[in-house]
């Protein structure tokens, strides 16, 4: 039996499951809404039920069509007394896709469960590790209030158990929170707002590392193990490079990054594979999709914030990563030149920040500026081969296609196609 075999998690409880998810016809209905309310509010003597009475719930699509490739993800509005006082929850709940295809891909990679465990042991330890420190240092992700996951069975001579799987997030949108334009990319205060956001998590699992003992490789095994991630991204790649290739005939003046890429094509796997194989001491918890469609942003008067969503394909890695990732697939081509330096400085003194917050010397952890620059330009090469396998995202936006028309342009003036960079990475 594998660690993930018969486990479930819960942000209020972690004993034993109750059934929750009533079928495929009507996955949230009122009586499951109604058991995991009860477990949100459960006093701990298992007498919930008595306290929390239903008066609404309004249930709708939480999210365009398309845009969630690995859970169907519902909104629910739930009007209800606890112990006889009006309150209402706005909820996001993801289950399992519906489709019998997409289920199977996402419980077999179990997309789902390194989820669920990412805010059912990951941010629990991250919470624990900033403690009394500055509030300020709060993770930049929604409030769980729930999750279920029960692995399915498929026995001889047995009727088959499908799996369960249920998130139950806040839901940020009531509280001003939107998502950005990916046509346009993000405003330079966007870009800023999710790096400082992302810099907390890498800060703090950097510091935990440091402080706690077995290895996070160790402590979670459930984390996207980078030869699985690898042959992932190799497919989509493979996928993709057909579509790039129709893309650049309009482009000669990018014919050579095409004939790079094809002389890249057999090395490609294990080149990601290394790009993203953590590199210790700087080896973090990374988003490893951290992309515009993966955030939320709150414009203030004086200040932007970003909440992560969306940590399926979470893992440990180098920090850059998800830094270079955001830059090469959200931002535009004429902001990004202009302001990397800036971004990528503002980041870097965002974690020595935090760090110095909780009572560390990040220096000491190995973090260092002239590192993470080395491991920045590495990052790139992984980002754009990344962006390379999920290059139908783009195609038909005539804005998107411009910024992978810049991020192509860039990477081949920037020498990160070149034979003797590509070779330096698979030493």
């Amino acid at each position: 039996m594998s660690e993930s075999e018969g486990s479930e998690s819960s942000c209020s409880d972690t004993g034993e499951g109750d059934g929750d998810g009533e079928g495929e016809d009507c996955p949230v209905s009122e009586e499951w809404v109604l058991g995991a309310l009860s477990r949100v509010h459960d006093d701990g003597a298992g007498c919930g039920n008595r306290h929390v009475e239903l008066r609404h719930v309004e249930v709708r699509p939480g999210c365009g069509e398309g845009q969630a490739a690995l859970s169907d993800v519902l909104a629910v509005k739930v009007h209800y007394l606890l112990a006889g006082i009006s309150r209402t929850a706005n909820l996001v709940v993801k289950l399992l896709p519906r489709d019998p295809f997409s289920r199977f891909f996402v419980t077999e990679a179990q997309f789902d469960l390194r989820e669920i465990k990412f805010y059912t042991q990951v941010v629990p330890d991250l919470e624990g590790v900033r403690g009394t420190a500055d509030l300020s240092i709060a993770l930049p992700v929604p409030k769980c209030y729930h999750a279920h996951y029960k692995q399915g069975k498929s026995e001889i001579g047995a009727s088959p158990e499908p799996p369960e799987s249920a998130l139950i997030l806040e839901d940020i949108r009531p509280l001003g929170f939107k998502t950005a334009d990916f046509s346009e990319g993000l405003t330079f205060q966007q870009a800023e707002a999710a790096l400082n956001s992302i810099a907390k998590v890498h800060a703090l699992s950097l510091v935990l590392a440091s402080r706690e003992s077995p290895p996070l490789s160790e402590r979670y095994p459930f984390l996207f193990q980078s030869d699985r991630a690898s042959d992932s991204y190799q497919q989509l790649l493979e996928r993709g490079l057909p579509q790039l290739a129709r893309f650049l005939r309009d482009r000669p003046g990018l014919s050579g990054v095409h004939t790079s890429l094809e002389a890249l094509r057999p090395r490609t796997r294990k080149l990601i594979e290394k790009l993203l194989r953590p590199a210790p001491p700087m080896a973090v918890i990374t988003h490893t999709d951290f992309w515009c469609n993966n955030l939320m942003f709150r414009e203030g008067d004086d200040k932007t914030e970003c909440c992560i969503l969306d940590w399926q394909m979470v893992t440990l890695s180098r920090p850059t990563n998800d830094v270079a990732l955001l830059l090469v697939s959200s931002v535009n081509g004429e902001l990004r030149r202009r302001h990397t330096e800036t971004l990528v400085q503002g980041y870097f003194e965002a974690v020595l920040d935090w760090c110095t917050k909780l009572g560390e010397d990040a220096a000491s952890l190995g973090w260092e500026r002239a590192r993470v620059m080395r491991e920045m330009r590495r990052s790139q090469l992984l980002a754009l081969l990344l962006c390379l396998g999920s290059v139908d995202v783009a195609l038909g936006d005539c804005k998107a296609e411009r910024r992978l028309h810049d991020a192509l342009e860039d990477a081949r003036d920037q020498g990160l196609l070149d034979q003797e960079f590509i070779d330096e990475q698979l030493d």
